[in-house]
């Protein structure tokens, strides 16, 4: 009887570990998709907001950031530091790689918007960062982004008086 109470608990522990280890694996997609969709953290929103109603003359500076994982061999910058847009009106920016090896890699980057509460107003339409990026040794391609931000952003009582905003991306090497 004590035998089969071990073995059932051994059962027991080894699928409550699995279920652990897999939850583990499951964790950063699913924190990566509630982040997407409600902007939490700063992590801007995927799509197209309306950008037929800009603002009347309400206009934000939106800076640009780039950094690289210390094991990817690239150079990462945006072409511009900052750009002042129309809130409500779409901007297009550049960002610029450069494979620095010997060797093809994939590349992939992370993003995120400060103030964090602003996150869910940035409005990502098009974004190099939605796809793996190959870059071929040496070489060196501009990377487009297309955003906006909405005007709902002036009716947060936390973001109603932000001027400036800064977007920031780091790229990762893609492991298959």
């Amino acid at each position: 009887m004590k035998d089969h109470k071990n073995t059932h608990l051994f059962y027991l522990l080894t699928a409550l570990s699995f279920g652990m280890l897999g939850a583990s694996f499951a964790a950063v997609p699913l924190y990566r998709l509630i982040c997407q969709k409600t902007g939490f953290g700063g992590t801007p929103q995927v799509g197209l907001f309306n950008i037929a109603a800009p603002a009347q003359d309400q206009y934000v500076r939106v800076k640009f950031t780039a950094t690289t994982n210390r094991d990817l061999p690239w150079h990462f910058v945006p072409k511009q530091s900052e750009v002042t847009i129309k809130i409500g009106e779409p901007k297009l920016v550049y960002y610029e790689a450069t494979n620095q090896s010997y060797k093809p890699i994939i590349g992939m980057a992370t993003y995120n918007v400060s103030p964090d509460k602003a996150g869910i107003f940035f409005g990502k339409i098009q974004c190099f960062c939605f796809e793996q990026q190959l870059l071929k040794p040496g070489e060196t391609v501009d990377m487009p982004v297309l955003f906006t931000i909405s005007p709902d952003i002036l009716k947060d009582p936390f973001t109603k008086n932000l001027k400036t905003l800064t977007l920031s991306y780091t790229f990762f090497e893609y492991k298959h």
